[in-house]
């Protein structure tokens, strides 16, 4: 992913208002972030612990879309749970179900869309081998190769920002 500034992240926002998108705080380590091994960024707010970003560069530019996060004291009582974008196995904390407003009059009207995804929203570091979940066996074997593997990751990523923006 080719680095963003700020302008760009706050003005790519789909589902939220000028005012959200402003209000919102970016990454604490936006500075020091290793864009070459991201394919897209997502963050909780470190200002509003119950909000997630993301931001996916598309051919026409970057989208974003705000998120939910549930609220603390809300776990899974599953032992595991897998990431539906990288498809990594986490203990159970490790994915949360983030729900995301609709673009446009259906989100203003309070709908959503929701995924589970990995609770720290580092799928392309757990893709590339860079992090690793805390669950032992978390990646399974596949025959596919890393190239793959993205693509498998963004595929799934774009068809939920692209549902998230038809509202």
């Amino acid at each position: 992913m080719e680095p963003l500034t700020d302008k760009e992240i706050r003005a790519s926002f789909v589902n939220c208002t000028k005012g959200d998108a402003a209000r919102m705080k970016l990454p604490l380590d936006f500075a020091e972030l290793p864009w070459p091994d991201l394919d897209f960024l997502g963050w909780v707010d470190p200002g509003a612990p119950l909000r997630a970003h993301l931001v996916v560069p598309r051919p026409d530019g970057p989208v974003g879309v705000t998120l939910r996060v549930p609220a603390v004291g809300r776990t899974s009582a599953m032992k595991s749970s897998m990431c539906q974008i990288c498809l990594t196995s986490h203990a159970s904390y490790g994915v949360t179900l983030l729900a995301a407003p609709l673009a446009g009059a259906r989100g203003r009207e309070g709908n959503t869309v929701g995924t589970y995804i990995c609770a720290d929203l580092a799928c392309p570091l757990y893709v590339r081998g860079l992090r690793q979940p805390k669950l032992r066996g978390g990646r399974a074997e596949e025959s596919l190769t890393p190239v793959e593997h993205i693509e498998r990751m963004m595929e799934n990523l774009n068809a939920f920002v692209d549902r998230v923006a038809a509202g």
